[in-house]
């Protein structure tokens, strides 16, 4: 079976510019403030990102902690990663819903430790903090500084930016091709885009212009099921 697009691990890494906004603007523009370290309020030096799965909330964080000083920490990281270092100013923690009892306690006292010594934290999870089935002091944390909803892309603002991406390349999509691709695989942008640049590989492999059925093609070499 080819693999030209499962392999997400070859791609390219997440940047705050690959970052398709949508109702995200408010967000994107203070999360860049936050890649140059721009010193906000005191109140606002935290953040608490939450949304549907696909919605962008990992990215973010990938690309804050790739800006530099930065430390991404995934949920089931080892308790050495919630130590504070004065020389990391970013703390990114992600998926808050899946903290073990001890990396709750971690996560506690890592926001302390911020607080008290004026770095940044943005941490993510699945619903609002009131909802988290976490320990009361930690979602009182997460519940410090600023809420935002990290809100999913419509299929028409997916099929724009797939269509600009695509323009911006110079590869030519039949009509039809990208409303087929968001309802027959995976919908987040990441997969989207990475399937873009299947579909030029192998239209150029294959001497065929980007079509429906070089896609449906595609997608059956792929073995991928419908989303």
């Amino acid at each position: 079976m080819r693999q030209l697009v499962l392999d997400l691990g070859a791609e390219k890494p997440p940047t705050l510019e690959s970052f398709v906004v949508g109702q995200n603007a408010e967000l994107a523009q203070l999360l860049r403030h936050f890649a140059r370290r721009t010193q906000p309020a005191p109140a606002d030096r935290f953040v608490y990102l939450w949304g549907e799965p696909g919605a962008g909330k990992t990215h973010l964080l990938h690309a804050l902690a790739a800006e530099g000083n930065g430390r991404y920490i995934p949920a089931g990281s080892p308790e050495s990663d919630y130590l504070y270092d004065p020389a990391v100013s970013l703390y990114l923690m992600d998926d808050c819903q899946l903290l073990s009892a001890d990396a709750q306690i971690s996560a506690f006292a890592l926001f302390n430790q911020v607080k008290e010594n004026g770095g940044l934290l943005v941490s993510a999870g699945d619903k609002p903090p009131v909802g988290l089935a976490l320990r009361e002091d930690l979602r009182t944390r997460l519940g410090w500084g600023l809420i935002y909803q990290v809100h999913g892309l419509t299929d028409e603002e997916k099929i724009s930016a797939l269509t600009q991406a695509a323009q911006a390349r110079g590869i030519n999509l039949s009509p039809g091709v990208l409303p087929y691709l968001i309802t027959h695989f995976r919908r987040d942008m990441r997969s989207l885009s990475a399937m873009l640049d299947a579909l030029d590989q192998y239209s150029l492999e294959t001497q065929r212009p980007i079509t429906l059925p070089l896609l449906r093609n595609l997608l059956q070499l792929e073995g991928e099921p419908k989303a």
